[in-house]
């Protein structure tokens, strides 16, 4: 008889407090039901993280629950209190309109997720607030029609059309002055060598604009001569090869000159196998990371 009493006191005040969570119609912040399950709005507290650099009653990310699932938009904070991500959650996943920004508190990258890849336009700016990749994604997540790359000083670096997410057509490069820099014919992601046409400047290039930011910089990428492309074709170290690591999955892809990567990728996986990033090379300088795409 006793126990019941006690079940039933706990019952009870659990109504209370959940109760106690809705004033004049209004809810409250961090609620949690009956069930054991969190409702409405929340404020998670570095206090129930425990993650560095952030105070412990700093609010490291806010939104809705409905039963402890992540609902519509919410908003993560960098520990400097700028807001980190903005992202619409449906059951708990990503899925709607997404926004991440720098730790300076400009925007980072932009667009729809669902999913789990992006879809429609999407676009990812340099930490000075200018446009660096302006893409559109087909509901599949890969890239599809005119893709544009910019330079930091808002100038165009290189536009072309994609296909099923390769490569399609003539892709154009240009320097950091507006002239062209080159035209290269893509066919199904196939460069054709032979249709390469390269360009000088009409117009003289500031030093200041061949600049990379130091977040950048990366060694350059050198081939050893014993790899193989996809046909068992020795490495020369000149011209276009497309090389395949030991597990038969494609390790770097471009131009090389003295075994030099001078325009392309290099693909990095981690020990499980699985693709994790895509570092391009222009002109024997790392410029950024590709969209990894399924």
């Amino acid at each position: 008889m006793r126990k019941l009493v006690l079940i039933l006191l706990f019952v009870t005040c659990k109504i209370a407090i959940a109760q106690s969570f809705v004033l004049n119609g209004k809810d409250t912040i961090n609620f949690t039901d009956v069930q054991g399950k969190r409702q409405g709005k929340w404020k998670i507290f570095n206090s129930m993280l425990n993650k560095p650099c952030y105070a412990d009653d700093q609010v490291v990310e806010e939104g809705k629950y409905v039963d402890s699932k992540k609902t519509g938009q919410w908003k993560e904070y960098y520990c400097n209190k700028n807001v980190k991500s903005i992202i619409t959650y449906e059951n708990n996943r990503p899925n709607g309109y997404a926004k991440m920004y720098h730790d300076n508190g400009k925007i980072k990258e932009e667009g729809n997720w669902k999913n789990n890849r992006w879809v429609g336009e999407y676009k990812l700016y340099y930490e000075n607030g200018q446009v660096q990749q302006q893409f559109n994604f087909n509901p599949s997540g890969k890239r599809e029609g005119k893709q544009t790359y910019f330079h930091e000083n808002g100038q165009v670096m290189i536009e072309g059309d994609w296909a099923e997410g390769k490569e399609s057509g003539v892709l154009k490069e240009y320097y950091e002055n507006g002239d062209l820099k080159s035209e290269k014919s893509f066919d199904g992601g196939n460069i054709d060598v032979a249709k390469t046409k390269t360009y000088e400047p009409k117009k003289p290039i500031a030093k200041t604009e061949e600049k990379l930011p130091a977040v950048k910089e990366a060694p350059p990428i050198v081939v050893q001569k014993t790899e193989k492309d996809n046909l068992g074709k020795p490495f020369t170290g000149e011209g276009y090869f497309k090389l395949y690591n030991s597990n038969k999955q494609i390790s770097k892809d471009g131009t090389f000159s003295k075994n030099k990567l001078i325009d392309g990728k290099v693909y990095h996986y981690n020990a499980d196998g699985i693709l994790t990033r895509i570092a391009v090379y222009r002109d024997g300088k790392y410029v950024g990371d590709a969209v990894i795409e399924e």
